[in-house]
């Protein structure tokens, strides 16, 4: 339970953010690159400075500026926001391959600093439940908190009643003079410093050290418990914990040495994520306006 939990954060992080984007219109396949960008970020942040909260305040940063270039390509310029998202996903890759065998020579690799666990006093003591929900790390904890917040602001205040109306019909909440363009950055931007803090859990707590490609396909897990979790922030959350169940699954399999290739074991994950989206094909209704570009000069 305490490694399906611990396996899910990296999912949970990125998909929350995806989910802000795509309420607000803009889908969000660059999630990949945003994860990937977040943990080559904190890996550097924290390896060249010894402090691991300051290379997660640097994954926010960067994973933001990426959320930001994906908003600009989208909002601004109105290219494809999947062509968008695909060309960040493969230049990210590119881009933190070729600065990692710079910055972490293999030779000299060194585990990072990584954030300690803290334990609630008396809670981390009550059977199953306390050393699961509390003896965690705090990046964790940010994460229980984000949840019924998100759930919060997106369904109970105006700024959540502003990010569903743009996504659903921009046109009249155009008319009812919301920014439509600035809600979406700030969505979109919010969404890559998310991305990038599932990134930096990523390196600083699972990994302790910057692999290229560590992502390894999370960011499209995330769009797939996004879907699953039909764009709300709690069954969103409880898709990435069927996910990261089913990974743990996988790992502890693989441990007790059973006669099946590791391969098929390592695709299951992926393979769960896709019997989902199969599942809920028809069934899953996302935001009207999601990956439409918005023209004000347009009828439409």
């Amino acid at each position: 339970l305490v490694a399906s939990l611990r396996l899910s954060v990296p999912l949970a992080f990125a998909a929350l953010g995806g989910l802000w984007s795509e309420r607000s219109g803009v889908l969000n396949i660059a999630l990949e690159g945003m994860i990937l960008s977040g943990a080559f970020a904190s890996a550097a942040g924290a390896s060249f400075t010894g402090n691991s909260w300051l290379g997660i305040l640097l994954a926010m940063v960067i994973g933001g500026l990426v959320g930001m270039l994906h908003a600009y390509l989208c909002i601004t310029l109105r290219v494809d926001q999947l062509v968008s998202g695909l060309a960040i996903n493969l230049t990210t890759a590119g881009l933190t391959s070729f600065w990692a065998r710079i910055l972490f020579n293999s030779s000299q690799a060194q585990p990072l600093t990584s954030i300690n666990i803290i334990g609630i006093p008396g809670l981390k003591n009550i059977p199953l439940v306390g050393n699961l929900l509390f003896n965690q790390d705090p990046l964790v904890y940010l994460l229980f908190i984000l949840i019924p917040l998100s759930t919060y602001l997106l369904f109970h205040t105006s700024l959540g009643l502003s990010v569903r109306a743009i996504g659903e019909y921009p046109r009249a909440a155009d008319t009812a003079g919301i920014s439509v363009k600035l809600v979406r950055y700030i969505a979109v931007t919010f969404s890559g410093c998310l991305a990038g803090l599932g990134g930096a859990y990523l390196a600083l707590v699972h990994v302790k050290f910057f692999v290229e490609e560590m992502s390894a396909g999370k960011g499209f897990i995330a769009l797939a418990a996004l879907i699953f979790g039909r764009w709300h922030p709690v069954s969103t959350f409880c898709a990435c914990l069927l996910f990261g169940a089913t990974e743990a699954l996988q790992l502890r399999i693989q441990a007790f040495n059973l006669n099946i290739p590791y391969q098929f074991l390592a695709m299951l994950p992926y393979a769960i994520a896709l019997l989902a989206l199969v599942g809920l094909a028809g069934k899953s209704t996302p935001p009207a306006s999601l990956g439409i570009p918005y023209s004000p000069e347009s009828r439409e």
